[in-house]
């Protein structure tokens, strides 16, 4: 049986780290293939030193994403792990081509204030089809204090949102209802009474 295809977005952010780990510990299962996918900005410079700066700069962060997921126990016993670093808008274009052209399943996403989602959905009216897959983005757990000022480290402190991408549609006015009348006419009910046998005669 083959595995599905899971895109995670890498960006320098907690959020985004907090994606990969909610995604290892609820998401993934056997035979499943990750993708760890990072597009850094495009730059007007022709320069290719710099933008061959920005590529390792992404290669790297993609790496050290990776390393949290042969951190996690059994990931590489189950999964296959890749990394996709391209060059791209920060609108979320460059990432749905991609996220098409892999078939993935899922996207995960982490949700952050300068999350491209938040572009993507202004910039385009529908966008369900763009992405063909499901798309969750992970918020991150907001901080939990103790007696001690520790955050507890687990999958259950981790706050997700699932984004349904699909156009907004405000639905016909209903008509008013009608309050219903149990009587409205005693007069008007009809029933049969009993029959009643008849006695023989004599």
């Amino acid at each position: 049986m083959e595995g599905r295809k899971i895109v995670v977005v890498v960006e320098d952010v907690d959020a985004a780290r907090t994606a990969l780990q909610w995604t290892l510990h609820n998401l993934i299962g056997y035979g499943d293939l990750i993708t760890l996918l990072h597009v850094f900005p495009s730059t007007r410079s022709k320069n290719k030193k710099k933008l061959r700066l920005l590529r390792l700069q992404g290669f790297q962060l993609a790496l050290s994403f990776k390393e949290i997921c042969n951190n996690f126990p059994n990931v590489m016993l189950q999964t296959k792990i890749e990394i996709v670093v391209a060059e791209g808008d920060q609108d979320g274009g460059k990432i749905t081509a991609i996220v098409r052209e892999i078939g993935a399943s899922t996207l995960v996403v982490g949700l952050h204030d300068q999350s491209f989602l938040y572009k993507l959905a202004m910039a385009r009216n529908n966008i369900a089809n763009n992405f063909n897959c499901k798309v969750l983005a992970i918020k991150q757990p907001k901080p939990l204090t103790t007696g001690a000022n520790v955050i507890p480290d687990g999958s259950t402190n981790m706050d997700f949102s699932q984004i349904e991408i699909a156009a907004l549609s405000v639905s016909d006015v209903p008509p008013p209802k009608i309050p219903y009348k149990i009587c409205p006419n005693p007069s008007a009910i009809i029933w049969k009474s009993r029959r009643t046998s008849r006695k023989g005669s004599s």
